[in-house]
């Protein structure tokens, strides 16, 4: 009996060392296995840079080329969301507030505005030069260029594309705006010439002396009494002064309409050969209606003229935006 009951003590006691060793090792396991991981620490937070705005003057390309667009409409619209933020839509009234003592005419509005007349009566859906007989009445509604923005237009044209780029540039909010591409004429080739033709490179200030001519209109043209519309087409804008870079002298050197020759019939009709190619003496040539238009809309404003061989090379003022702010 006593044998038997200290048997049964010490095999509960060998099995107890047992169970203890084992839980033991199991411990020292885990506390190895644990010892032996390297804490991960959290990935660092990504940081986002922010683009900065680049204030290029340079202007907006497409394939190389300059882009062919004509935003002239907007100028005329009557619609403050499709009218560029440079011009206001005013009912004509002939009594105002700047104006005492008389009536207030078109050409009233044309001054107060710095706005041409020529523009006002196309944004009125008519053509030509403003006179007493053309009527305007109470409440008529035309544009007008705002008071409160100083605008200044810029022509960039390319030498090796036959092409000019029409710009608005608002010094306000230094922005620059394309307005029209235009297809032109320019010098006869000239490889001695620093543009490769007889147009000049360099920057210019277009002058006010602006003409305009229609068929029967004489004028003396290197000692010969013409018709001038055949040297000059039916505007004449010449250069006034050299800007920057300027490769020739202005003087002598405009934009010019198309000239004008005689068909077999004897009648004079406007010769669009010209455009497109190197043909003139220096000056830029254009059609009749791109010329009209641009000198119903420069002539109140200062306008200057960059010509390059390539219009990536151009140095213009602002940033150029295809969608100006208000």
């Amino acid at each position: 009996m006593a044998i038997g009951r200290i048997l049964l003590i010490g095999s509960t006691a060998l099995f107890s060392m047992i169970a203890i060793t084992a839980l033991i090792k199991q411990s020292r396991a885990h506390d190895k296995k644990t010892s032996g991981q390297i804490e991960k620490k959290p990935a660092p937070p990504v940081i986002v840079q922010q683009k900065t705005e680049v204030k290029s003057t340079k202007p907006l390309s497409l394939n190389g080329d300059l882009p062919c667009i004509d935003r002239i409409y907007q100028l005329f619209s009557k619609n403050p969301a499709s009218q560029f933020p440079i011009v206001e839509t005013i009912s004509y009234s002939s009594s105002v507030s700047w104006l005492a003592g008389r009536p207030a005419w078109l050409n009233d509005y044309a001054d107060y505005y710095q706005t041409s007349s020529s523009f006002i009566l196309r944004s009125l859906g008519t053509k030509g030069e403003y006179s007493s007989q053309r009527r305007i009445v109470e409440g008529n509604r035309f544009n007008v260029f705002r008071r409160d923005k100083k605008v200044e237009f810029y022509l960039l044209v390319d030498v090796s594309l036959c092409k000019m780029g029409f710009y608005y540039f608002d010094v306000g909010t230094n922005e620059r705006v394309l307005l029209k591409t235009y297809s032109i004429g320019l010098g006869k080739l000239d490889t001695s010439k620093p543009s490769g033709s007889l147009t000049p490179l360099g920057k210019y200030l277009l002058g006010k002396r602006i003409a305009t001519y229609q068929l029967e209109s004489k004028g003396v043209y290197q000692n010969k009494t013409v018709e001038m519309i055949t040297v000059f087409g039916t505007h004449w804008i010449p250069f006034e002064q050299e800007v920057e870079r300027a490769s020739e002298s202005a003087k002598g050197y405009g934009l010019q309409g198309s000239p004008w020759v005689a068909d077999p019939s004897g009648q004079l009709v406007e010769d669009l050969t010209c455009i497109g190619g190197y043909s003139s003496n220096g000056c830029i040539r254009l059609a009749s209606k791109d010329i009209e238009e641009l000198f119903l809309i420069v002539t109140t404003k200062p306008t200057f003229i960059e010509i390059v061989k390539d219009f990536k090379e151009a140095i213009l003022p602002g940033v150029e935006v295809a969608a100006p702010s208000r």
